[in-house]
């Protein structure tokens, strides 16, 4: 009869699979489940941003590792410019798998903030049009690619959104918010006159 390691059987089983984005600095690390809840991000722009968020705090342990991202099933992770992603994305991906495998928190109980909207907040019907839009074309878009934009405000004309994860430093960004997300907010919304972001 066979024996089986206690241990063993209850470890999670863990898929992690490898994308890359157009931010040759990001690399997004996706799972065979969800790890945090619907429509929630948690961005970590450094270490010190980290202390209620475990797996962060850990893989910026790394020195090549510049900003951890979370959302949905994966991870975003942006490394140093001067490092290759050849040379350390196996390292990485083998550590969030152990730590997956593990099932230690990726958040701490007193969990964190979620930069998702407060939609208690009252908004203006432009504000809802602008939300609306970007929830239907423009969140899938940069889902995909391992990043998150948020709506952050709208004051005479000028939307300001929050760009996270692997859209925040990437060179491509700036044009895809100028090109894309600015034309298509002023074609839907014809009181948008501009769009920029922080955290480009």
């Amino acid at each position: 009869m066979e024996t089986y390691n206690r241990e063993e059987m209850y470890k999670r089983d863990v898929n992690l699979y490898m994308e890359a984005n157009p931010n040759p600095n990001s690399l997004k690390f996706v799972a065979n489940y969800m790890l945090v809840n619907e429509g929630a991000s948690y961005d970590f722009p450094n270490a010190e941003s980290a202390d209620q968020a475990p797996l962060a705090k850990e893989l910026f342990a790394f020195d090549f590792v510049e900003r951890v991202f979370y959302m949905s099933n994966f991870v975003t992770v942006t490394k140093k410019p001067e490092v290759e992603w050849i040379e350390v994305q196996d390292q990485i991906r083998n550590f969030i798998t152990d730590y997956l495998q593990q099932e230690k928190p990726l958040l701490l109980e007193e969990e964190l903030e979620s930069t998702e909207e407060n939609n208690n907040q009252a908004s203006t019907d432009i504000e809802s049009k602008i939300k609306n839009v970007l929830e239907e074309y423009v969140k899938p878009a940069v889902e995909m690619d391992g990043g998150a934009i948020q709506f952050h405000s709208f004051e005479n004309g000028i939307v300001t959104l929050l760009l996270q994860g692997a859209c925040s430093g990437c060179p491509s960004s700036t044009i895809t918010l100028k090109s894309g997300i600015e034309n298509l907010l002023k074609r839907m919304v014809p009181e948008v006159e501009e769009v920029v972001a922080e955290g480009v």
